[in-house]
C-alpha cells in the first residue's frame, strides 16, 4: 500500500475518533445541564425547618393559598368499656403564609368542621347521643382565624385568650422530629399536649363543661415524598398524613362532667382544588362560611380553639328534663 494512502487512512480514523469523543463530552455535558437543582435534606438546620415547614402549611407565593383536609371518626372513650365510634367529621381548610422581614412568616387559617351520620354518612345539624338517649343539637367547628407564627424557633404554646397561661419554655431552635421512612419517603412527627383552665366554667356551663379544666392533644404524622422536599421549585410541598385530637367531650353533646372524652382520628392532606372535596362540604361552606373559601391574608383577631370560641358564641343548655 502506498505510504501516503496509510497516512491519509490514519488521520481519518483520529478524527473520526475525535468526533465521537466529542459528541459523547458534549452528550454528558447536556445530561448535566438538564439535571434538576436539588435542595439537600437538612433535618438539623433551623432555617430549614422553617422553610419546609411554611411550604408544607402553604405556599412561598403569598399570593396563593393551599386548601386543606381532614376525614376521620369520632371515638367516644368511657372507663369500663371499649372505644366507640360516635361519628364521622369532615375538616376543610384555607391556609396562607406570608414571609415577614426577620424571615419569618404568618401562618393564617380558616378552618371549619361538619360531623356526618355513622349510619348515613349525611351531615348533621342533630345528633341522638347514644350516651344520654338525648337528641342534640350538632354545633359545626368555625374557626376564624387561627393562626401562628413560623419561625426558625419553636413557637410557643397557643394561649386561647390568655386561659393558657402556662410558662412558655426557654427558646429552642426549630429542628423538627424528621426520619425517613423509605429511600423515597420523609416522615415527620409533630405533637402538642395541653392541660389549661376551661372556658366553659361549671357554673356557667353544667350541661356542656367538661369541668374546670381542658386537656387536649394534638398529633400528626406526615408522609412527604422526599423528591418533593428536595425540589427548590415547588412554592408548596404536597403531603398525606394521620391526624389525631384527644379532647374533652363536644360541649354540644351535653355530656354533663360526665368522666371521659373524645378522640378523633384521621387522614389529613393539602388539595389542589374544591374539586377534590365531597360536593356536600363545599355547599355547606359556600352556604354557611363564604370567607372561608379564601384563606385569611394578614394576622388579625384572636386565635381560639372550638372550646373557647363555643363560650363566645353559645349558650347554656336548659338542665336535662329527667324522666
Amino acid at each position: 500500500m502506498n505510504p501516503n494512502d496509510m497516512k491519509r487512512r490514519h488521520a481519518l480514523r483520529l478524527a473520526a475518533t475525535a468526533a465521537l469523543a466529542g459528541a459523547a463530552g458534549a452528550g454528558n455535558a447536556a445530561t448535566t445541564a438538564a439535571k434538576p437543582a436539588i435542595r439537600p435534606l437538612a433535618f438539623n438546620d433551623p432555617i430549614w425547618n422553617r422553610e419546609m415547614s411554611a411550604r408544607l402549611e402553604g405556599d412561598a407565593d403569598p399570593k396563593k393559598f393551599v386548601y386543606g383536609c381532614v376525614s376521620g371518626m369520632v371515638n367516644g372513650v368511657r372507663d369500663g368499656e371499649r372505644v366507640r365510634p360516635l361519628m364521622r367529621f369532615e375538616v376543610f381548610s384555607t391556609i396562607r403564609v406570608v414571609k415577614q422581614p426577620d424571615g419569618s412568616y404568618h401562618r393564617l387559617c380558616r378552618e371549619v368542621v361538619f360531623y356526618r351520620n355513622l349510619e348515613t354518612g349525611k351531615l348533621m345539624d342533630e345528633w341522638d347521643n347514644p350516651y344520654t338517649g338525648e337528641r342534640v343539637k350538632v354545633v359545626d367547628v368555625a374557626n376564624d382565624p387561627f393562626n401562628y407564627i413560623i419561625s426558625d424557633f419553636f413557637p410557643e404554646p397557643p394561649r386561647y385568650g390568655g386561659l393558657n397561661k402556662e410558662q412558655a419554655p426557654p427558646r429552642r431552635p426549630f429542628i423538627r422530629n424528621w426520619m425517613m421512612l423509605d429511600e423515597e419517603t420523609v416522615g415527620l412527627e409533630s405533637d402538642i399536649h395541653l392541660y389549661y383552665p376551661s372556658a366553659l366554667k361549671p357554673e356557667k356551663w353544667p350541661r356542656e363543661s367538661p369541668g374546670a379544666m381542658s386537656r387536649v392533644s394534638e398529633l400528626f404524622r406526615y408522609a412527604i415524598r422526599r423528591a418533593d422536599l428536595e425540589n427548590p421549585d415547588l412554592g408548596h410541598i404536597p403531603h398525606h398524613g394521620v391526624w389525631n385530637r384527644i379532647t374533652p367531650w363536644l360541649p354540644w353533646m351535653l355530656m354533663d362532667q360526665a368522666p371521659g372524652h373524645i378522640v378523633y382520628s384521621g387522614l389529613f392532606g393539602s388539595r389542589k382544588s374544591l374539586d377534590a372535596y365531597p360536593k356536600d362540604i363545599i355547599d355547606r361552606v359556600r352556604e354557611r362560611y363564604p370567607t372561608y373559601l379564601v384563606a385569611p391574608e394578614k394576622m388579625e383577631g384572636t386565635s381560639l380553639s372550638s372550646l373557647e370560641r363555643y363560650a363566645l358564641e353559645q349558650k347554656p343548655a336548659a338542665p336535662r328534663v329527667k324522666p
